[in-house]
């Protein structure tokens, strides 16, 4: 059983993204989303900087056109197939947090660990959603690295971390190859 929730070990252990494209209504209320975006926000944070930010997105034809703007006026020139994609990319689930890496330049707190806080602020969402009974997918794609679309949400050098899709899975979860721990573990 995938994102067994019986345990925290057992959760943990059976952790699975859901992908963003099979998530379906019921998605999270507006409480949930604070309550998992409170959990989120409980990532290791050397210095308190709170170097991140959670945007709720609630206008998905808002953010459609935003990223199908800022992709037609990108090059190599996009293919119809490509902006039907990104389409489809703002419209899955049924909720959906952009998190932006906000760093504090200037902090003795090098910009390289306030984003890898970012980072583990996006994998305790993903841990909150599923806490709370839904799946969650963290993606990133060509919309996380235009700056056309780190500037509808905030401005350099904010960065764009992930898209958290969030929703009822409308099939069971795969379970995907994981890394075998020879391969991944050394001792010294």
């Amino acid at each position: 059983m995938l994102n067994d929730r019986s345990t925290p070990l057992a959760f943990l252990a059976t952790r699975r993204s859901g992908k963003p494209r099979d998530l379906v209504a019921p998605g999270p209320s507006g409480d949930e989303l604070l309550a998992m975006i409170a959990i989120a926000a409980r990532t290791p944070d050397h210095g308190k900087l709170a170097p991140w930010r959670f945007v709720i997105v609630e206008d998905r034809d808002r953010l459609a056109a935003l990223i199908l703007d800022a992709r037609r006026a990108a090059t190599p020139p996009p293919s119809e197939a490509e902006l039907a994609g990104l389409d489809q990319f703002a419209r899955q689930a049924p909720a959906l947090v952009v998190v932006l890496s906000a760093p504090q330049a200037g902090r003795p707190i090098p910009v390289w660990e306030q984003e890898m806080s970012a980072g583990a602020a996006c994998m305790n969402l993903l841990h909150a959603a599923n806490a709370h009974g839904y799946a969650a997918g963290w993606l990133t794609g060509w919309p996380s690295m235009s700056e056309a679309v780190r500037d509808g949400f905030g401005a350099a050098p904010e960065r764009i971390v992930g898209f958290v899709f969030i929703g009822t899975p409308s099939r069971a979860l795969d379970e995907r190859p994981r890394p075998d721990l020879g391969a991944i573990v050394s001792h010294w």
